[in-house]
């Protein structure tokens, strides 16, 4: 690509990052749907937000165009610049231009990230490069997701963490079970928890450094945050809380005040055991003093830009003060932002399932400017109007789809 291309492709980069924050910042804008309420039968105002909030059909309203048609441009724009989506395109014998539908946009699997770079721009222009953490197939076997520009990233990251983690304000202490983003600067996790830590009003500490959790110095921080009488948000990955529970010394000494709240990601499996989530919610909330519907499971991945939540927090705050208040917590399922749409797809022919089938998660997230707009997961989901169930990660070997499309955008033919 010459300078002139380059110049060109940048452009064209710069104008599709200000569409999808345009899009992202009208999806959120007073009145705009938010996450449903209460579980059960919602009534169906509640219906329309679930929707909404996993990615709905129809434009967030007074957005400035519709979901589909930046979903589209952005998968122009990737296929004519960024060579595996190119070759993915081909082997299916799809004609960009003539895509009506985001479904209809052939999605990237998570393992090419791995074996490819997925970008548009060239390494040079690279202003950050998250890493997958290599824990299952070795730090050889890292997949990369490069950006030219994280602006649409963190416009994300914020504007969803705050309708689904401090829907009721900013004003949190931050007590973060992960280490801090200068000893892990490829981390897409440490990144968001970083950006997280500067837009809460409160202090933050980091309570793993070095490979080593400190677990007194965190209970010196809850004890701050008690005697400040001050609410804290405490986030990290689950088996980071794993960890703390066994260290934390008895006699409540990480006992949070009223208000805080707990967000928690990854897999409940360790390398040597694997803990119920269930029994790991119970114990943080015993240990926390956090009720069960303030601790937040979130899903994210290296090759996603944008997050989901569970909306457990959010609906518990809608309710408090007004009838129903004590009312059963919400289900336990996780919302995708209006710019993200999750659809399970069928293992072996990638193709979209009924609302309610079990199916693998293909993810259309229109703040992935630069890379790859469709994601193809080996993640097992069932989407409803309550948002979208997570079952666990596809035994095996990855699914024959997925291994189809991969072989294909590797250049292994049809």
């Amino acid at each position: 690509m010459g300078p002139t291309d380059q110049g060109e492709a940048q452009q064209a980069s710069e104008a599709l990052h200000r569409r999808a924050r345009a899009f992202i910042e009208a999806s959120l804008l007073p009145g705009a749907p938010g996450p449903p309420g209460g579980g059960g039968a919602a009534p169906a105002a509640s219906r329309e937000s679930a929707a909404d909030a996993r990615g709905a059909p129809d434009a967030p309203r007074d957005t400035p165009e519709t979901f589909d048609a930046l979903a589209l441009a952005l998968a122009r724009h990737q296929a004519a610049r960024c060579a595996p989506v190119a070759r993915l395109f081909r082997a299916r014998g799809v004609d960009v231009d003539a895509l009506q539908r985001a479904e209809q946009i052939p999605a990237v699997p998570c393992d090419v990230f791995r074996f490819a770079r997925v970008a548009v721009h060239p390494p040079e222009a690279d202003e950050r490069v998250f890493r997958t953490s290599g824990t299952s197939l070795g730090a050889a076997s890292r997949g990369e997701h490069a950006f030219r520009t994280t602006a649409t990233y963190e416009l994300a990251a914020l504007a969803w963490g705050e309708r689904l983690l401090w829907p009721d304000g900013d004003r949190l202490r931050a007590l973060i079970l992960a280490p801090p983003l200068d000893e892990v600067p490829d981390s897409s996790l440490g990144f968001m928890i970083d950006r997280f830590a500067a837009r809460l009003s409160g202090p933050a500490s980091w309570h793993v450094r070095g490979g080593e959790l400190d677990a007194a110095g965190f209970a010196r921080a809850c004890g701050e945050a008690r005697a400040a009488g001050e609410p804290a948000i405490v986030l990290g990955t689950s088996f980071a809380f794993v960890h703390l529970l066994e260290a934390l010394p008895p006699g409540g000494a990480a006992l949070l005040p009223e208000g805080s709240r707990v967000m928690q990601t990854g897999g409940y499996k360790g390398r040597s055991r694997e803990v119920p989530a269930e029994e790991l919610r119970a114990s943080i909330a015993r240990a926390l003093g956090v009720p069960p519907s303030h601790i937040v499971g979130e899903y994210g991945m290296t090759e996603l830009s944008s997050q989901l939540y569970e909306g457990t927090l959010a609906a518990a705050l809608a309710r408090a003060g007004g009838a129903g208040a004590a009312a059963r917590e919400a289900p336990r399922r996780y919302l995708a932002p209006p710019w993200a749409r999750v659809t399970a797809v069928d293992p072996e022919t990638l193709a979209p399932l009924p609302a309610g089938a079990v199916g693998l998660a293909r993810i259309v997230d229109l703040a992935n400017v630069d890379s790859a707009v469709a994601i193809q997961t080996a993640d097992r989901v069932r989407v409803t109007d309550e948002g979208v169930e997570l079952l666990g990660r596809a035994s095996g070997a990855p699914p024959r789809g997925c291994s189809i499309a991969l072989d294909q955008m590797l250049g292994g033919g049809p």
